[in-house]
């Protein structure tokens, strides 16, 4: 698998992403520009989207194939997939790969009973 490089998505590339994990299919440019004209009421050119799509392929999310005339852009990563890097990224860069200490950080902010029940019950389940 493509190691995403810098998976911090802008707003329009986690758009743009939200809709190919939707569909979980492959798409050339132009069909996703048409959706967003035509669905999103964006004002896209195709070097707009040409853009996007090389910045998510730079970014490990995506990969390119050429087919006939078009790039055909692929998903590398589930939706799933994506939320587990990030959420281990978060996790070794603010507490040191530690589940220990983000979760008492989220202690001292008083996390709900109910909540801390689950966790508990979750920890003991694994």
């Amino acid at each position: 698998m493509t190691e995403v490089v810098n998976n911090k998505l802008s707003e329009t590339e986690e758009e743009l992403m939200d809709f190919i994990w939707k569909q979980n299919r492959k798409f050339t440019s132009t069909e996703l520009l048409d959706f967003f004209n035509r669905e999103k009421g964006k004002q896209w050119k195709s070097q707009t989207i040409s853009t996007f799509l090389t910045r998510l392929v730079d970014k490990g999310l995506l990969d390119v194939k050429r087919e006939g005339r078009s790039n055909v852009y692929i998903p590398l990563l589930s939706l799933k997939e994506y939320k587990k890097k990030e959420a281990q990224g978060l996790l070794d860069k603010l507490y040191q790969g530690s589940v220990k200490n983000f979760l008492a950080t989220l202690y001292d902010e008083k996390v709900p009973s109910d909540e801390l029940n689950e966790l508990k019950k979750w920890f003991s389940d694994k």
